[in-house]
C-alpha cells in the first residue's frame, strides 16, 4: 500500500492493534491517530513517513509498543511527551534522522524492555537515569553523535543482555563493571558492541565472561589481556594502537593490535579466523579451534593430486586431518551416533582429550567449485556465531573426497531422545524444560535479529536440540541447510523436518524467519507435552468448543507445576508456543518478541488454554 495514511483513520476508536508496516506510505503521519486511545500496539516502521513524530501520538497511554523505524525522512527530535506513554514496552525509533538530545522522560518508562534509537542524529550524553529502566534487556543507541562517558550504572542493569552503543563519540573509560555480576542473576550481559568511539583506558578482564564483545577502533591502550584474545579474536581490538598484547602466549600475532591488518603470517586464536589465503586456496581447509590453551599453528601449502592443500599443523607437528581420521579410524560406523538428512555424526577424542562431535556431509556436488566457495563462506561465518545456547562450530574441513563440520560434542544427546525416555524425561523437570525452551528462543532470536545477515536455521526440531551434562540446551546444526543450497532460486527441495515445517512451505517453498518461528511453537509445545503435538496441532484450528485445560495436556510423567513462578512461565510458554503456530506467517511474532514476553509476562496465568490463541502481536 502507498500514499497518504488518511486522516479519518482516528475514527476507529476501538482500534487495539495497527500494523502497517512495510508499506509505501508517505507524507506526515497524522494527527488523528492521537484519537485512538484503546491502541495498545503501533507499527509505522519500514514506510516513507516524512515530517516529525506527530505529538498527539504521546497521547496513546496505552501503548506497549510503538515502533516507528526506518521512515528516513522523518525529522525533528524526540520531546519529554514520550514520558506519558508509562506502558510501553517496546519502543523503536530507529533510522529516523532525528536529533537533539535524549529526553530525561524517556528513562521514567520503566516498563521498556525493548530500547532502539540507533541511526539517527541525535547528540548530547547518555541520561545517566537510564539505569532506572530495571527491566531492560535489548538497548541500542549506535550510529548517533552521542557524546561523554558511559553511565556506569548501564552495568547494573540485571536483565539487559545486548548493548550497542557503537559508532558514536563516546569518551572516557570502560566501565569495569561489565562482566562482573554475571552469576548473580538469571539473565545477563551477553552482547557489548562499543567500537567506533573514543574511549580511552585499559580493558577490563571482566569482558571475559561476557558472550560477544567489540571494542574495535576506538583509542584504548595498555595490555590486552590474553584471555580476550583467545576468546574473541584481533579484530574485534583492531583500531586500537595503543592496545597491545604478548603474542607468544597468547599464540597469535602481531603483538600491536592497531596494525594486525597490514601484518602477513597466519594464525587461527580461537574462533576469529584469519581469512588472507582463502582466496588463493582451494581444495582442502581446516580450521580447528580450541577455547582452551590455545597453541601456535603453521599454514603449509602442499600440492598433490588433489590440487592445492591447505593444512593446519598443531604445535607438535602432528596433522590436525590426520588426529581426526585417526579419532574416527576413517569414520568407521562404530563412531557413528547418528545419521540425518544432510550427512552422519561421529563421537571422536582428539589426542588433547577434548571430545567432538564430526558431522560428515552427504557430498553430491564434489566437483562444483561453487559450492566449494559456498560452503567455505558460510562456514566461517557460522565459526563466528557466538551464544551460549548454539552449539560450538569449531572448525571444518572441505575437500573433494571428504567435507566434514566439528562441533561441540554435546553427551545427553537431542532432546527428542530425552523426552522418549522414561527416566530422563522426568529428569527433565518444569524449571529445566522452562528453561530450555527460554534459552532455545534466545538462540534463534540472536540469528534471526543479531547477526548480519541474518541467519535462518531451516530445520528447528527436537532432534537438532543437543543437551549437556546439565541438561542445558543447545541449538544444533544451524545453517546447514543454507550451507548446502547452491544458491537461492534452489526452492524445490524443502530443508526441515516433517511435523516442524510451517504449513505455508507446501505451497510457497520461500523459507523465512517466520518459518523458524513455527517450528519453534512446535517444539515448545512438545517439550511441555512431552510428546509430538501432532493431534493438538490438527484439533487446536477447529477452535473447540469447550476450553482445554492446559493442565490435563501437560507431560503426566511430572507433578504439575506448583511454584506460582514456574507456573507462569508454562503458561506463558503454551500461550507464546500457540501464537508461533498460527497459520498465518504475518501472524506470528518474531523471535524477539518471544523472548521479551519471558521479561514481561504480559498475558495472565489463570486463563484456560483456549483463551490463549489471540494473533500475535
Amino acid at each position: 500500500m502507498g500514499g497518504f495514511l488518511p486522516k479519518e483513520i482516528g475514527n476507529l476508536k476501538s482500534l487495539v492493534e495497527l500494523d502497517l508496516s512495510n508499506n509505501r506510505f508517505s507524507g506526515n503521519i497524522p494527527q488523528t491517530l492521537g484519537q485512538l486511545s484503546n491502541l495498545d500496539f503501533l507499527d509505522l516502521s519500514n514506510n516513507h513517513f516524512n515530517g516529525t513524530i506527530p505529538s498527539a501520538l504521546f497521547n496513546l497511554t496505552n501503548l506497549s509498543r510503538l515502533d516507528i523505524h526506518s521512515n528516513p525522512s522523518m525529522g525533528g527530535f524526540l520531546p519529554e511527551e514520550i514520558g506519558n506513554l508509562k506502558s510501553l514496552v517496546e519502543l523503536d525509533f530507529s533510522d529516523l534522522n532525528l536529533s537533539g538530545a535524549l529526553p530525561s522522560a524517556l528513562c521514567g518508562l520503566t516498563k521498556l524492555v525493548s530500547l532502539s534509537g540507533a541511526k539517527n542524529q541525535i547528540y548530547g550524553s547518555i541520561p545517566s537515569e537510564i539505569g532506572n529502566l530495571k527491566i531492560l534487556k535489548y538497548l541500542d543507541l549506535g550510529s548517533n553523535r552521542l557524546t561523554g562517558q558511559i553511565p556506569s550504572n548501564l552495568s547494573n542493569l540485571p536483565f539487559l543482555q545486548i548493548l550497542d552503543l557503537s559508532s558514536n563519540q563516546l569518551t572516557g573509560p570502560i566501565p569495569t563493571q561489565f562482566g562482573d555480576d554475571i552469576l548473580k542473576s538469571e539473565w545477563y550481559l551477553w552482547t557489548l558492541d562499543l567500537s567506533h568511539n573514543i574511549l580511552s583506558g585499559t580493558v577490563p578482564s571482566s569482558l571475559l565472561r561476557l558472550g560477544n564483545v567489540d571494542l574495535s577502533y576506538n583509542t584504548l591502550e595498555g595490555e590486552l589481556p590474553c584471555e580476550l584474545v583467545i576468546e574473541f579474536g584481533l579484530e574485534r581490538f583492531a583500531g586500537n594502537p595503543g592496545l597491545r598484547h604478548d603474542s607468544t602466549l597468547c599464540g597469535a600475532s602481531p603483538s600491536v593490535v592497531g596494525n594486525h591488518r597490514h601484518h602477513t603470517p597466519y594464525y587461527i586464536i580461537g574462533l576469529g579466523v584469519s581469512l588472507g589465503a582463502f582466496s588463493l586456496i582451494g581444495g582442502l581447509a581446516i580450521y580447528i579451534f580450541c577455547k582452551t590453551k590455545v597453541k601456535k599453528v603453521e599454514v603449509e601449502l602442499i600440492d598433490n593430486k588433489h590440487g592445492d592443500m591447505f593444512r593446519i599443523w598443531n604445535y607438535d607437528g602432528n596433522m590436525a586431518y590426520e588426529d581426526i581420521i585417526k579419532a574416527t579410524n576413517d569414520f568407521d560406523v562404530s563412531y557413528c551416533i547418528g545419521t540425518g538428512g544432510y550427512g552422519s555424526v561421529y563421537r571422536a577424542q582428539l589426542p588433547s582429550g577434548k571430545l567432538v562431535a564430526l558431522k560428515k556431509l552427504h557430498r553430491l556436488e564434489g566437483e562444483n567449485l561453487n559450492f566449494d566457495k559456498s560452503f567455505r563462506n558460510e562456514a566461517n561465518m557460522l565459526s563466528k556465531i557466538r551464544h551460549r545456547n548454539i552449539v560450538k562450530l569449531f572448525g571444518f574441513c572441505l575437500h573433494q573426497r571428504c567435507m566434514f563440520l566439528i562441533y561441540e560434542y554435546m553427551d545427553r544427546g537431542s532432546l527428542f531422545c530425552i523426552l522418549r525416555d522414561e527416566s530422563e524425561a522426568v529428569e527433565l523437570d518444569w524449571v529445566k524444560r522452562v528453561n530450555l525452551i527460554k534459552g532455545i528462543a534466545g538462540a534463534l532470536s540472536y540469528l534471526h535479529h543479531d547477526c548480519d545477515p541474518p541467519i535462518i536455521h531451516r530445520d528447528v526440531s527436537s532432534n537438532n536440540i543437543l543437551l549437556n551434562s546439565q541438561l542445558e540446551a543447545t541449538l544444533s546444526d544451524f545453517g546447514t541447510a543454507r550451507i548446502l543450497e547452491l544458491d537461492s532460486s534452489n526452492q524445490t527441495v524443502i530443508a526441515g523436518t516433517f511435523g516442524y515445517m510451517a504449513p505455508e512451505l507446501a505451497y510457497t517453498m520461500v523459507v523465512t524467519e517466520k518459518s523458524d518461528v513455527y517450528s519453534f511453537g512446535v517444539v515448545v509445545l512438545e517439550t511441555l507435552f512431552g510428546k509430538h503435538p501432532q493431534d493438538f496441532l490438527s484439533s487446536f484450528s477447529s477452535q473447540p468448543k469447550e476450553p482445554t485445560m492446559l493442565k490435563d495436556l501437560l507431560d503426566a510423567r511430572l507433578p504439575p507445576p506448583t511454584n506460582p513462578l514456574v507456573v507462569r512461565n508454562v503458561v506463558l510458554a503454551t500461550a507464546s508456543a500457540l501464537d508461533c503456530v498460527n497459520a498465518t506467517p504475518k501472524c506470528r511474532p518474531t523471535m524477539q518478541q518471544v523472548v521479551n514476553r519471558f521479561e514481561v509476562g504480559r498475558r495472565e496465568s489463570t486463563r484456560p488454554l483456549h483463551h490463549c490463541c489471540e494473533s500475535a502481536r
